[in-house]
């Protein structure tokens, strides 16, 4: 049997020719396909703006910038890669890890504990972890009635539908972050994005995506014109200091490319999450939450009580690269890693995401997996741990 990763794109024809398309135009980037596809974006989600930009964590550290104040503490969840609760700190905030749910979302009920007992936590990053979305009631509570600023974060979870809400339609919050990674829904390569419903957001991320840079509104005492009142057609503003984070035209054709195929994909991975669930019902192993129609299934994570099983989780997962199986795990604590542990981070209460982080993993949840790989992974499975 070939690698079986966890995770991986799922590129045919029609891909590879819309990027060549681009490859034999005039616009390699900052071109119509950027657009195009901010525009797709909206039209899937249901925001009223996106902008598309270099990499999830851009798109994390731009939506920050528009969002935080310095010193603003920001609930979070240590159950996400890295870049959720670093955006905070690039924007001068100070995460604070709040304990998980069974289901590996941020515990929303324990987030309103925390908002009650401290009024110094002015806003909430809610990931919607392995696809499965985060209560978009809950959140509009939250957000309506104590007045913090939210931001979804939905690199997991475009496709996700909760109340009839698409992620990512910032429905309940101010912004919510993308990312179009290889290993997500749909793939521009690298790549991320913003959408928002709010004017002032969405000017503010556009600007600083680059360099800070306008070519209009320029400010009272700007050169833009000469001595006779013409405008200076070379000119532009530098209004703050902004980044580099554009994205190509070649990768919004990607990705463009991709988004005609997207709810085939989600479907695709709604079967395979059914089958592991039926294959799994009566094994050691457990799926960390039964099959679901608004998860758009990112990641399929199991677990299980290695200390039944008689190994140790790095013993399960040599044995199953052996049988060349790429399993993953989704993720270590984020305060418990050693940055943030030299920040003060690390003693938090969190009893459930410490459980959870000693009984997880992530099984191989692609559109492009083959029921013979399914059934080869779960064969595996039970042979190795032993039922």
């Amino acid at each position: 049997m070939s690698f079986i990763p966890y995770g991986r794109q799922s590129i045919d024809k029609e891909d590879i020719e819309a990027v060549a398309e681009v490859l034999r135009s005039d616009y390699l980037t900052t071109g119509p396909k950027v657009a195009e596809f901010e525009q797709a974006i909206c039209s899937y989600t249901g925001a009223k703006y996106a902008v598309a930009v270099a990499n999830g964590t851009a798109a994390l550290h731009l939506a920050s910038l528009a969002l935080l104040k310095e010193g603003e503490r920001v609930l979070t969840t240590p159950n996400s890669f890295v870049a959720t609760s670093n955006g905070i700190l690039y924007a001068g905030g100070e995460p604070v890890f709040c304990d998980i749910a069974e289901d590996g979302n941020i515990d929303l009920d324990l987030c309103e504990e925390m908002i009650k007992k401290d009024r110094t936590i002015k806003a909430l990053y809610a990931v919607h972890f392995s696809g499965n979305p985060v209560s978009q009631l809950r959140l509009k509570h939250l957000k309506e009635t104590y007045g913090i600023k939210i931001l979804e974060d939905c690199a997991h979870s475009i496709g996700a539908r909760d109340e009839g809400v698409r992620a990512a339609s910032c429905y309940a919050s101010d912004c919510s972050i993308l990312s179009f990674h290889p290993v997500k829904h749909l793939t521009t390569g690298e790549g991320g994005a913003v959408t928002t419903n709010s004017k002032e957001i969405y000017d503010r991320v556009m600007k600083l995506r680059t360099h800070g840079i306008v070519r209009d509104g320029f400010t009272e005492d700007s050169m833009a014109y000469d001595e006779k009142g013409n405008h200076n057609p070379w000119y532009y503003e530098m209004q703050d200091l902004g980044y580099n984070y554009r994205i190509t035209d070649i990768q919004c054709a990607l990705g463009l490319s991709q988004f005609r195929k997207l709810d085939g994909f989600i479907m695709r991975r709604h079967d395979i999450a059914k089958k592991y669930d039926r294959e799994f019902s009566e094994a050691i192993v457990r799926p960390l939450y039964g099959f679901d129609i608004r998860s758009s299934y990112h990641l399929y994570v199991a677990r299980t009580d290695f200390d039944i099983t008689g190994m140790s989780r790095a013993e399960f997962f040599m044995k199953m690269r052996e049988k060349n199986i790429g399993l993953q795990l989704h993720y270590i604590p984020i305060n418990r890693q050693p940055y943030y542990r030299s920040l003060g981070y690390g003693d938090e209460h969190t009893p459930v995401m410490d459980s959870y982080y000693s009984e997880c993993f992530s099984l191989p949840m692609y559109p492009a997996l083959s029921d013979v790989e399914q059934d080869y992974v779960i064969d595996s499975v039970k042979e190795v741990l032993g039922g």
